[in-house]
This record gives structure tokens, sequence and C-alpha cells, in this order.
């Protein structure tokens, strides 16, 4: 049977991820709010800022930096993109 939560991002039930996504609290906590739909949300909006920004993930600088915007983006006033940032298209 699937796992369901009610998404804290897209305000309905849902269902939600397989596993958390990370471990810890906050991968838990990840896991218990948030649905498989809006995780991919999240991954498509971090791909941006990835970009925009340069992250290199491999530091402890990224990773700090794209765990706050993860946070932000579930459970804050929300991720969004730098000032320069200019979809294409």
């Amino acid at each position: 049977m699937a796992h369901t939560v009610q998404c804290i991002k897209l305000g309905h039930q849902a269902e939600g991820l397989e596993k958390p996504p990370f471990k810890g609290e906050f991968g838990q906590r990840i896991y218990d709010n948030v649905s498989a739909q809006a995780w991919r949300e999240w991954l498509e909006h971090s791909k941006m800022l990835i970009n925009e920004y340069r992250l290199d993930l491999t530091s402890e600088s990224g990773q700090k930096l794209w765990m706050n915007e993860c946070e932000k983006f579930f459970f804050g006033e929300g991720s969004s993109a730098p000032a320069e940032f200019r979809p294409e298209g």
C-alpha cells in the first residue's frame, strides 16, 4: 500500500515518498509531510538553483545553501530564483 501524506506544499492528501530523501530529522520531516509530486517540483526548482548559484554540492557551503533552500521551499516562505534569473524561452 502506498504511503500517503497531507502534503504541506500542495495542501491535500497525495502519495508520499517511498523513503526519506535524507538521513536524520529533516529527511523524516520531508517523508512525513511532502508528497512525491511536490518532491519532484523541488528537484526541478533545485536544478535552477544549482545552475544559477553555480552550487558545488560536494562542498559544505553548497550543501548548506541547497538544504536551506529546500527547507524554505517546503516549510518556510518559499524558495525563489535569484534576482538575475531569466528563464529560457
